[in-house]
């Protein structure tokens, strides 16, 4: 088996998301503990936001790729070698401004390839990376999972969308919630990681 982790905060180590995400890798690594990992870290090895050359370059025949395209076409070849075999996906996913981060997005905006990773038929749009599993291990200051604010959250409902049209639809979602509410933050991450521990794979 194969496990993509795609780690997106900038704050490393002491990010939420990151220790709830290590949380998640340790917790599958105990049931598949040959499992082979993947580590994409976005805030180390930044993909560019999905320009007009990028575009082109999804939409040009391989043969007929100019080095310019095969340079632009590079970022988003390189994500989904590591993208289609993997069989399990942790994603980090801090709520940055009641979205997901930027680089986030710029990784989803190179995976999503018509003709790789979907397609269009006569039924409609057909995702095409099926049979893949996905814990999605989210973090925010506040609540969002419910009460006044679950309006707002733009985090999980995004991520299981744009994965749904991908094909994907088996998703865990794990959150830290309230770390920056007085009440609250001192519990907010040993509360996450015991919904981990107690989770059954």
């Amino acid at each position: 088996m194969k496990l993509l982790r795609v780690i997106t905060s900038f704050k490393g180590k002491e990010s939420m998301s990151f220790q709830l995400g290590n949380a998640i890798v340790e917790k599958i690594k105990t049931q598949h503990p040959e499992i082979d990992i993947i580590i994409r870290n976005l805030t180390k090895d930044e993909i560019p936001h999905l320009n007009e050359l990028h575009f082109n370059s999804f939409m040009t025949p391989a043969q007929n790729l100019s080095a310019e395209l095969k340079d632009a076409i590079s970022y988003s070849n390189d994500a989904l070698e590591e993208l289609l075999p993997a069989d399990i996906l942790v994603i980090d996913v801090p709520m940055y401004n009641l979205s997901i981060p930027s680089s986030l997005k710029a990784w989803i905006d190179h995976i999503v390839r018509v003709g790789i990773t979907f397609r269009y038929s006569e039924n409609g749009v057909e995702g095409l990376l099926k049979d893949k599993k996905v814990f999605l291990a989210i973090a925010s200051g506040g609540i969002f999972s419910e009460g006044p604010l679950k309006e707002f959250d733009l985090t999980e409902k995004y991520m299981r969308n744009v994965l749904g049209f991908l094909g994907i639809t088996d998703i865990t979602v794990f959150r830290v919630e309230g770390s920056a509410i007085p009440q609250f933050k001192d519990e907010a991450l040993p509360k996450a990681l015991q919904s981990v521990a107690a989770y059954s794979l």
